[in-house]
């Protein structure tokens, strides 16, 4: 009879006590990489058309979220998120161009920091494909900013529960928050990304996804394709550090006593 009280003691707390130790595990790598998540704050310009009709402006200031990828304060995020015309681009059906056109200029660029400050920068990289834009501080730093590690990445499968960052609004005073996702579909051609759950979290597009023992994924971007059909051909994905890697590598490198242009 004790021993049957035991067992049922037993089944009964042992979920309890996974989730504190998932939850402690995700604490950790919140404390580890919160200072790599940056707001980014944008004064962006649209002008749009259509058949021919005058054009239409508007101006807003956006804020958008980065993860530091070195030292020098190179941020990498996703292009949706500073050039929404990027995803429209990607998805227009040929022949659509001369009909409609949309254009994004991006100005002012600034990196606003954990403790209240404001870094100037510049959009230095662009790659459309793979919904990505890097960006740099204008001047060198006094200071080398926290970072992730593009040398020692981590691997995701299907089912896996991966931790996520993102620094929220004004509203929320700019906190660091942490998610936990779940990665619902790895896709392997024409390159491997991966595909999570659509559960509603904090994670943002730039948000950088990390495996429980504290290894960088990626970060998330927007996927979009040309659908003749017009479904499923846009959707959040997790772009792998690799793919980020590359771009890295030809990122301009900052000039010295000078910013990047």
């Amino acid at each position: 009879m004790l021993q049957r009280i035991l067992i049922a003691l037993v089944v009964v707390c042992a979920p309890a006590v996974l989730a504190e130790d998932i939850g402690a595990q995700g604490r950790a790598v919140f404390e580890q990489y919160r200072d790599t998540v940056v707001t980014i704050e944008l004064v962006v310009k649209q002008k749009f058309s259509m058949m021919g009709q005058p054009s239409e402006e508007d101006e807003s200031k956006e804020e958008i979220t980065g993860t530091v990828i070195g030292p020098d304060g190179l941020i990498v995020t996703a292009l949706s998120s500073t050039d929404p015309s990027s995803m429209y681009r990607n998805m227009m059906p040929a022949g659509m161009g001369s009909d409609f056109k949309f254009e994004v200029e991006v100005s002012d660029v600034k990196i606003l920091t954990a403790d209240g400050g404001e870094v100037p920068a510049t959009v230095i990289l662009r790659d459309n494909d793979l919904d990505l834009a890097y960006i740099r501080p204008r001047e060198a730093l006094a200071e080398p900013m926290a970072h992730v590690s593009l040398e020692e990445n981590g691997r995701a499968e299907i089912l896996d529960r991966v931790v996520t960052l993102n620094r929220l609004g004004k509203v929320a005073n700019r906190v660091h928050t942490a998610s936990f996702e779940w990665i619902e579909a790895v896709v392997e051609k024409p390159r491997r990304f991966y595909v999570p759950g659509n559960d509603p979290t904090n994670t943002a597009s730039g948000s950088p996804a990390f495996t429980m023992d504290g290894k960088f994924i990626g970060i998330f971007v927007m996927r979009t394709i040309m659908s003749s059909t017009g479904r499923d051909n846009i959707m959040p994905i997790l772009l792998p550090a690799s793919d980020i890697a590359e771009g890295a590598a030809q990122a301009p490198p900052m000039a010295p006593g000078d910013g990047a242009e």
